[in-house]
C-alpha cells in the first residue's frame, strides 16, 4: 500500500467530530480541515512546513492503536487561507486553530504531536493552552530558530555533503538549499521541498525506490514565515520550557540536518521530565524510516500519560 499519497476523496463532511475522513469548521470566516483515521487514544498530528501539505506524516502503525487526527494547517490544501496570505501564520494563529480543533474533538484530553515546524507550534501551544493536553510529543523541534539554529543547520548539511561527496544527486540537494530563500509560490516551494528531500534521510538514495514515492507526493504551498506586518515569527522558548509541567516525549532521528539531535538533547534538558527517545538509523522522517521503533515509542509514552491525567 503507498501510505504516502492517500488525501481523502470528495468533501463530503462525515457524521461526527471524530469519524474516519475528511472534515472542516471555520474560525473567522477561515476554513480549518483535518482529517481522522484509525481508533483508540486520541492524538492530534500538526505537520511542519510551514506549508508542507499533511500527507507526508502518515502513520499508519499508528494508526492501528489510535485515533490519528492529522491537521492540515491553514495556508495549505483544502483549508483556508488568510487574507494576508503568505504572510501572518505564526505559531499562535495555529494555535487558536488547534484549541478550536481540539475542543470539538469533544474528548476530555489528547495528545499532541509536531513534527519539525508543527514541533514549534505544539511547544507553543503545549506553553499558552495545554488545558486539553494529555501529553506533547516534539518530533524533530528545537528551542529556537534563528541564526543560531541555522548554523548548525548548515554545519549538518556540509556534512551530509561531505559524506556523499561524489553522488550525482548531492548537486540537486544543495541547489535546492541554497533556492530556499528565494521561494515565492507554491510551485518553487515543492520545488524547494523535493530537492531537499535526499538530505532528511539516513539513506535515501541506498533506498530510493522505497522514500522517492514519498518525494514525488509531496505537495506544499509558499508560507513566508512572517507576521503580517513582515516581522519573522523568530522562536526562543528556552526560559519558557523550563516550567513546562506538560508530560512532554522528545523524539529525533540521528541523522537529522534540520533539526538534530542537539535540538531534541537541548529540549530534554529544558523539560522538565521529559521522554527523550533517538532513532539511531532515522533522519528527519524516523516515522517512515523506523516506523516500528518511532510507533513503540509514542504509544509507550501515551499509555503512560493517559494513565496518569
Amino acid at each position: 500500500m503507498n501510505t504516502f499519497s492517500t488525501p481523502d476523496s470528495g468533501l463530503r463532511e462525515p457524521e461526527g467530530p471524530l469519524s474516519p475522513g475528511a472534515h472542516s469548521f471555520e474560525l473567522g470566516g477561515i476554513v480549518q480541515r483535518y482529517h481522522v483515521y484509525g481508533e483508540g487514544p486520541v492524538c492530534v498530528v500538526h505537520p511542519g512546513g510551514p506549508g508542507i501539505f499533511w500527507e507526508y506524516l502518515r502513520m499508519p502503525l499508528l494508526e492501528e492503536r489510535m485515533t490519528v487526527v492529522y491537521v492540515e494547517p491553514i495556508g495549505t490544501g483544502d483549508s483556508g487561507r488568510l487574507p494576508s496570505h503568505p504572510h501572518g501564520y505564526t505559531r499562535d494563529r495555529y494555535s487558536r486553530f488547534l484549541e478550536l480543533l481540539i475542543d470539538r474533538l469533544g474528548v476530555p484530553k489528547v495528545h499532541l504531536l509536531g513534527h519539525s515546524h508543527g514541533a514549534f507550534v505544539a511547544a507553543y501551544h503545549a506553553l499558552h493552552r495545554a488545558e486539553r493536553l494529555a501529553g506533547a510529543v516534539l518530533y524533530e523541534g528545537a528551542p529556537v530558530t534563528g541564526p543560531e539554529h541555522g548554523a548548525e543547520a548548515g554545519r549538518r548539511i556540509q556534512e551530509f555533503a561531505a559524506k556523499h561527496a561524489g553522488h550525482p544527486g548531492l548537486t540537486g540537494v544543495l541547489d535546492a538549499f541554497g533556492a530556499m530563500s528565494s521561494m515565492t509560490d507554491d510551485a518553487s516551494t515543492v520545488d524547494v521541498a523535493r530537492g531537499v528531500l535526499p538530505s532528511y534521510f539516513a539513506d535515501y538514495w541506498g533506498n530510493e525506490e522505497r522514500f522517492g514515492q514519498l518525494r514525488d507526493a509531496l505537495r506544499a504551498s509558499f508560507v513566508s514565515g512572517l507576521d503580517e506586518d513582515l516581522s519573522p515569527d523568530v522562536i526562543d522558548d528556552r526560559v519558557a520550557l523550563k516550567s513546562l509541567e506538560l508530560p512532554t516525549l522528545v523524539v529525533v532521528g540521528r541523522h537529522d540536518v534540520i533539526c538534530g539531535p542537539r535540538w531534541s538533547q537541548e529540549l530534554h534538558e529544558l523539560i522538565h521530565g521529559s521522554r527523550l527517545v533517538v532513532l539511531e538509523n532515522s533522519g528527519h522522517l524516523g516515522h517512515v524510516e523506523e516506523p516500528e521503533l518511532f510507533r513503540d515509542a509514542v504509544l509507550d509514552f501515551v499509555a503512560a500519560t493517559s494513565s496518569t491525567r
